[in-house]
């Protein structure tokens, strides 16, 4: 057990020096978010409740948090491409142990996010400060762990060359399967059903609900809570196995 910390713990210093060693990235990965928060409020908070705030923020939280699948993805599609992980394969170190290495590193990433967009929306409106606020960004990791998840599957499957579009549609999916931009009453039953089972809207509803508050606790909690979990563990899974079909290959 302590060998394989200590595995994990290597790896993921490693690649956190990759991911500082990036800072275009992380610029873009946090800066355009930060821009499309203040724009999207100034534009449209007087026109619908949907850019209120209270719905904003949290909506760009985990919009932001789909750019983690492009970064995560990308970092491990650039090690394949090289001969770093060929060398590391020889090493000890299980599928598991790289796949956790990748995920971690990424985490304090996504508490910056976090604490950026829910500050940004409580200087705006203050009615954000309070102990939801610190809640909501504690389930906000939770909900990063998908995007993570898929980033981490996305770059064990493709090259450094396509994992850019193939990320994009995650990105593109949590923008328009999560209801962020707009209204969903208008919509059809059948697009609904789609939406409340697939994970993008649920991780929107999920933060959302944590800051404006639980009126059924199954329906605005557990219920997202629950289908999230599910989809980030078959994300991770799935990870775990096709990287451990390319060690061996």
């Amino acid at each position: 057990m302590r060998n394989s910390l200590s595995r994990i713990y290597a790896l993921s210093k490693r690649n956190a020096k990759e991911i500082v060693r990036d800072p275009l990235s992380l610029i873009f990965m946090i800066g355009l978010p930060f821009f499309m928060e203040i724009l999207f409020y100034l534009l449209f908070h007087k026109l619908t409740d949907q850019f209120q705030m209270k719905y904003l923020a949290p909506g760009i939280v985990v919009f932001s948090q789909a750019f983690l699948s492009l970064f995560t993805g990308q970092l491990i599609a650039l090690d394949r491409s090289s001969s770093l992980l060929t060398r590391l394969y020889v090493s000890r170190a299980t599928s598991v142990e790289f796949i956790l290495s990748y995920a971690l590193p990424i985490l304090p990433l996504t508490l910056l996010q976090s604490v950026l967009f829910f500050l940004v929306g409580g200087i705006v409106d203050t009615g954000l400060f309070g102990w939801r606020m610190p809640l909501a960004i504690l389930f906000s990791l939770i909900t990063s762990l998908f995007f993570i998840g898929m980033g981490i599957l996305f770059g064990s499957l493709c090259t450094e060359k396509s994992i850019g579009g193939i990320a994009s549609i995650l990105v593109a999916c949590q923008s328009l399967l999560s209801g962020m931009w707009f209204p969903i009453e208008g919509l059809g039953d059948g697009m609904l059903a789609l939406m409340n089972a697939l994970p993008f809207r649920n991780a929107t509803q999920l933060v959302q609900n944590t800051v404006l508050g639980f009126g059924d606790a199954w329906g605005d909690f557990l219920r997202p809570l629950l289908i999230l979990l599910a989809y980030s563990l078959a994300a991770f899974v799935s990870a775990v196995l096709v990287f451990r079909k390319k060690m061996k290959r």
